[in-house]
């Protein structure tokens, strides 16, 4: 398995700002292009990361295990 740096950086963001527009928001793309990369990091990881609830999303349990790896992967790159 092999997961972009770039697609890691869009699950931090998600995890520190709690939206998708927010995270698009802070890293200069649109929201339906965050959500389209945060879909393929889904199929990538091979597992859930994240679950629509209604507008928002919500990251399951391994999502937020990710989220917080890819602080950590991101700091050291």
């Amino acid at each position: 398995m092999e997961l972009s740096l770039a697609r890691l950086r869009m699950l931090r963001e998600l995890h520190r700002r709690g939206t998708i527009t927010a995270a698009a928001a802070a890293l200069h793309y649109t929201a339906s292009a965050v959500s389209q990369q945060l879909a393929q990091l889904e199929r990538d990881a091979g597992t859930r990361l994240f679950e629509r609830r209604g507008r928002r999303v919500q990251l399951t349990d391994l999502g937020i295990v990710l989220a917080e790896h890819a602080e950590e992967i991101l700091a050291s790159v």
